[in-house]
């Protein structure tokens, strides 16, 4: 619009222009050579317009004549530019769907086109990767790493082809600088996480949270989580040899984290063994309400060394109250009563867990209280019996792999707060007790739980409870080491073990 309103100005200036000069006759005189040569204003100036046009116009001619070489040249580099961000793209679209013939050929024609520019590298370097060739991926990402604008890229690069490799330490080393580089950098970070706590160092890990939260990098409520599992990792690598460090650990993790069980249980034992009793009761009521477990139950009945055996039932009586009767405080009023000598408490407490399938750990306890009341007689066996074939009871899971411990990070994806308190699959457990088998053949061989020493170290366990295409995908890589000890997988029993009888016999005992 503006642009018709200027043309519609300048046409009424030149009419307004050509009126002018009309009424306003006169001459031009022009003396050249002593002669002078007169004419009429408007042949002048279109005379003037004229002579313009052709200096013009010859102008043109001379500059475009001067400027061809550089025309065609530039039309060149336009043609090998569009052709190679043609060949990138298909190159890309041949890496995306798997076609590593097409890949490299149009990687090829990118960078003979385009030269060596971030993009051709990237496309070079994926090529390679999806064709196998290992060595040239990592040479064109050293390229990049190389290059200030395609460092981190390239140093993202080097670091899958270590791990592809099993090359720990020059991946942790490139995660490390990296983050160095980029600090929100996201996969840097979970790297030097991850690396952190395989190697134990909790401290450090703890300041690296705390850096990508106030980044922005993760949730404020996922950071105190971490924070809380880091430090209770801290406490328990720490409380035999450093009670009271370990102590002030634990409590800075149950103030982040009060349903988190392991921090409540170390801190609930450390402060008990500085008759800090009270404090100690409160923190693990509180988990225990949130989550009831048998490591907290354990924890509160001993809180006072000197407690009878009658003190202690009185305690799991509080704590079931304070739970509403959960099958974990009935089963803790179970143990106590039993150990008072009260056989016909311990029986009410555990009969609503006995109205459907009880569990492993109900059934050897009701062998326990018969045995102790009766004797070792059939009532007793006959709980055995009923072990072999009763739903398990839950266990510390991650990534497919069963513990009776807790651990801060997965043997498997070596990832952090993995492990979750649930019944593991029945895909290994027996038959119902009242579909009873056709022929002892036919009879499925008990679940045994194997418990290793603590080691600094531990190696993955060889047979987890569940398919270990579902857990995490990262499993392929090496086990991160566990500080502070080792996952009890579980697995099937060897050739040649027990019989289930036995062998549901020796773990119930053991269990009890």
């Amino acid at each position: 619009m503006w642009r018709a309103l200027i043309f519609l100005a300048l046409l009424a200036a030149a009419a307004y222009g050509a009126v002018w000069i009309a009424d306003h006759p006169g001459t031009v005189t022009i003396v050249w050579g002593g002669n002078a040569y007169e004419m009429a204003l408007a042949v002048a100036l279109a005379g003037v317009l004229v002579a313009a046009i052709v200096v013009g116009l010859v102008f043109a001619i001379v500059r475009g004549t001067l400027g061809l070489p550089g025309a065609l040249s530039r039309s060149s580099r336009e043609r090998r530019r569009a052709k190679g961000m043609t060949a990138l793209s298909r190159g890309m679209i041949a890496v995306g769907s798997g076609d590593p013939l097409s890949a490299r050929r149009h990687a090829s024609d990118a960078e003979r086109l385009l030269g060596e520019q971030p993009l051709t590298l990237l496309l070079k370097a994926q090529a390679a990767q999806i064709s196998g060739d290992r060595d040239a991926a990592e040479r064109a990402f050293e390229t990049m790493a190389n290059e200030p604008e395609t460092r981190v890229l390239g140093l993202r690069g080097l670091f899958v082809e270590a791990r592809r490799r099993e090359d720990e330490a020059s991946a942790r080393a490139y995660a490390a600088e990296a983050a160095r580089l980029a600090p929100s950098v996201t996969w840097a970070n979970e790297a030097v996480l991850e690396a952190q706590c395989a190697d134990g160092d909790w401290s450090a890990a703890v300041e690296t949270v705390e850096r990508r939260a106030s980044l922005g990098l993760m949730d404020r409520n996922a950071a105190r989580r971490q924070r809380a599992v880091l430090l209770t990792a801290a406490a328990q690598s720490r409380e035999a040899g450093e009670p009271e460090a370990a102590a002030e650990q634990a409590l800075k993790a149950v103030k982040l984290a009060p349903d988190l069980v392991p921090a409540a249980a170390i801190a609930g034992r450390l402060l008990a063994r500085r008759a800090e009793v009270k404090k100690a009761a409160k923190i693990v009521e509180a988990a225990f309400k949130a989550n009831p477990h048998p490591d907290l139950a354990k924890v509160y009945l001993g809180l006072r060394t000197g407690d009878t055996a009658r003190d202690r039932l009185a305690r799991a009586e509080a704590l079931a109250r304070l739970s509403s009767w959960h099958p974990e405080a009935r089963i803790a009023i179970g143990q106590a009563a039993l150990d008072a000598r009260e056989f016909g408490k311990a029986r009410e407490a555990l009969a609503p867990l006995l109205a459907d399938r009880p569990t492993v750990r109900v059934c050897a306890l009701m062998a326990r209280i018969e045995e102790a009341e009766n004797g070792s007689g059939g009532r007793s066996r006959e709980w055995l019996a009923r072990a072999t074939h009763a739903p398990r009871d839950p266990l510390w899971i991650a990534d497919g792999i069963a513990s009776e411990r807790w651990a801060p990070i997965s043997p498997v994806s070596g990832r952090l707060d993995a492990f979750v308190w649930k019944t593991p699959p029945e895909i290994l457990g027996g038959p119902a007790e009242d579909e009873a088998p056709a022929t002892p053949a036919a009879e499925p061989a008990p679940l045994a739980v194997v418990k290793e020493e603590a080691k600094p170290a531990p190696a993955a366990p060889k047979t987890p409870v569940s398919n270990p295409a579902a857990a995490n995908p990262a499993a392929s890589k090496p086990v991160s080491p566990i500080t502070g000890g080792s996952p009890t997988p579980v697995v099937m029993p060897a050739p040649g073990a027990p019989t289930p009888a036995e062998a549901a016999e020796a773990q119930a005992r053991k269990i009890a």
